[in-house]
């Protein structure tokens, strides 16, 4: 069942929780209240060792239209946008790339300005075909942020990247798909149980390595060759030393399914 905390629900699964943006109404726009209970449960479930990924999604008929502009403070001369990315935008992507556990993504419907900066700053993101991804930052005025001007460079290339940002033309789950902004574009009565399923597998994976993984994929942005090569055979010597390195050589040994510690029953 699903905790009802007010602008986010969060469900636990065997293994994994589900996180709903629940402010339909506005589209799951975001306000300071719905940014301290995102992080606070992503918090949480890095925590948590009985919870080995997360998935992210929003109620209603879309899945997130970015900031509340309606929120007091967003205007005016006294008005600090940087102030409100470092406490809340900034706070929330850094959390979802630093959570070592998989953060999945499943979008339907909209998802504009730092709505699709959330998206693209998942681990594995799901569309439906016809979710629509809009940086609409330059129609206000300002340029895409919480992440966004990196994720579309390195995810898109800088050509594509420089037309989606300085035009703010919406475009498909398919399309987002085929850019490589995501993970995979699906039918929009299958996007939810084809990430509920993505994330019953990832639990069943070694959750070290894929915590690894993400680590050693994230350097990879900063690193040289030379230095990829070195952080691989760390990350690599301390895994072949572990509980589930030696599962799951036996279980391929054997031919049978690998059994990995913590994985849910």
């Amino acid at each position: 069942m699903a905790e009802d905390t007010g602008p986010l629900l969060v469900e636990q699964r065997q293994g994994w929780r589900k996180l709903t943006l629940n402010r339909p109404q506005k589209l799951n726009a975001f306000d300071a209240t719905l940014h301290a209970a995102l992080c606070d449960a992503l918090e949480d479930a890095g925590r948590d060792p009985a919870c080995r990924a997360v998935l992210i999604t929003g109620a209603g008929r879309g899945f997130c239209a970015g900031q509340d502009l309606a929120e007091p403070g967003l205007t005016g001369p006294e008005a600090d946008l940087g102030a409100v990315l470092d406490r809340g935008w900034n706070r929330l992507v850094g959390t979802i790339r630093d959570l070592p556990k998989p953060v999945v993504c499943a979008v339907h419907g909209v998802a504009a300005g730092a709505g699709a900066s959330i998206a693209f700053a998942c681990d594995i993101t799901l569309a439906a075909e016809d979710a629509r991804f809009a940086q609409a930052f330059i129609r206000i005025g300002l340029i895409p942020d919480s992440g966004a001007t990196w994720t579309l460079t390195h995810l898109a290339g800088p050509a594509r990247a420089r037309a989606l940002a300085m035009l703010g033309d919406p475009i498909s789950g398919t399309d987002a798909a085929a850019m490589g902004l995501v993970w995979r574009a699906v039918p929009a009565d299958a996007v939810m149980s084809e990430a509920e399923k993505l994330c019953d597998r990832l639990v069943r994976l070694p959750g070290g390595a894929l915590a690894a993984t993400k680590r050693a994929l994230a350097a990879a942005e900063g690193n040289g060759f030379d230095a990829q090569l070195a952080l691989e055979a760390r990350m690599q010597r301390e895994l072949g030393r572990s509980a589930d390195y030696a599962e799951g050589v036996a279980a391929f040994q054997q031919k049978r399914a690998a059994r990995f510690e913590g994985a849910p029953e």
